[in-house]
C-alpha cells in the first residue's frame, strides 16, 4: 500500500480511536469490535469463504472460525451463501 494511503487511513483511525476513548470504550472492547469488523469485511470481500478470508488475513482457517465463534459471527450468514442454499431447497 502506498504511503499516502497509509497516512490517510492512519488519520481516520486516529479520529475513531480518539472518539472511542472519549466515549469510555475500553481497549478490550475496541479491540474486539475492530477484529469483528475486520473479519466481517474480509468474509464479505471473499463471498463468505472462510478459507479465502483466512488466507487474506494471514491466519489458519480454524483460527478464523474460532475467532468468529468467539466474536459471535455467524459465518454462514455472511454474503449470499444462505440465500443460495435456500434457492436449492
Amino acid at each position: 500500500m502506498e504511503e499516502a494511503t497509509l497516512n490517510t487511513l492512519n488519520g481516520k483511525l486516529c479520529q475513531i480511536v480518539d472518539e472511542l476513548v472519549q466515549r469510555g470504550v475500553t481497549l478490550e472492547q475496541g479491540r474486539q469490535e475492530f477484529e469483528k469488523q475486520f473479519i466481517l469485511a474480509s468474509l464479505r470481500a471473499n463471498d463468505g469463504s472462510v478459507g479465502r478470508s483466512a488466507k487474506s488475513l494471514g491466519v489458519h482457517r480454524n483460527t478464523l472460525r474460532n475467532k468468529a465463534h468467539r466474536l459471535d459471527i455467524d459465518v454462514s450468514s455472511v454474503s449470499g451463501r444462505a440465500k443460495r442454499r435456500s434457492r436449492r431447497s
